[in-house]
């Protein structure tokens, strides 16, 4: 499948790997879209600059390639990517301003993880880290519980709070396993028919 460059630049829409957030859009040419998969980093055709430019090169926020996907036409690209930072000059995570918490899990993820690597005082996520696996188990036990009981009542929001509080604990159940939600995910989605 060979991209259709006979109208000059072609379009990027750049997403979230993860959350499937769209982040930005940028053009690439042919010489850009071969060094994005030699490096792993997009890299655009400015039309400001009128030059290659690599997002992140001056402020060190790159965008590592995960997946490059052509339209049907292939005209267009759809990028996935980790971005290693603000992915918009303004300091935002995503150039549109989209109010949504989809893909908040993968955030709270990364902030987990960090509390496991980087443990900080007064944190409760760190206080749950430092007693152990077993603790963390039970803890996810208790609260499927607490979950449960609710889900007997109609109060919507103690039983959403508790989902919550079961989610939250069960992410750090899979970080201190060494797991990830994207594994769960993926499990999830080869059982769909």
């Amino acid at each position: 499948m060979e991209l259709d460059f006979s109208k000059g630049l072609i379009p990027a829409i750049i997403q979230h790997y993860l959350s499937s957030q769209v982040l930005m859009l940028g053009y690439m040419n042919e010489e850009s879209l071969q060094k994005t998969k030699r490096e792993g980093k997009v890299t655009f055709f400015s039309r400001s600059k009128n030059r290659l430019w690599t997002k992140g090169e001056t402020s060190g926020n790159f965008l590592i390639v995960k997946e490059i996907i052509p339209d049907c036409d292939n005209d267009t690209l759809l990028i996935k990517v980790e971005p290693t930072g603000p992915v918009c000059h303004l300091g935002t995570p995503a150039c549109f301003d989209e109010k949504s918490s989809k893909g908040f899990v993968y955030k709270l993820e990364k902030v987990i993880n960090d509390r496991k690597a980087n443990p900080k005082e007064n944190s409760y996520t760190t206080k749950m880290f430092s007693e152990g696996i077993n603790k963390i188990a039970q803890k996810v036990g208790e609260e499927a519980v607490e979950l449960v009981i609710e889900a007997k009542d109609n109060d919507k929001e103690r039983f959403l709070n508790e989902a919550a509080d079961l989610m939250y604990h069960f992410i750090v159940l899979l970080a201190a396993k060494g797991y990830s939600m994207e594994q769960v995910e993926e499990i999830l989605a080869g059982r769909v028919k």
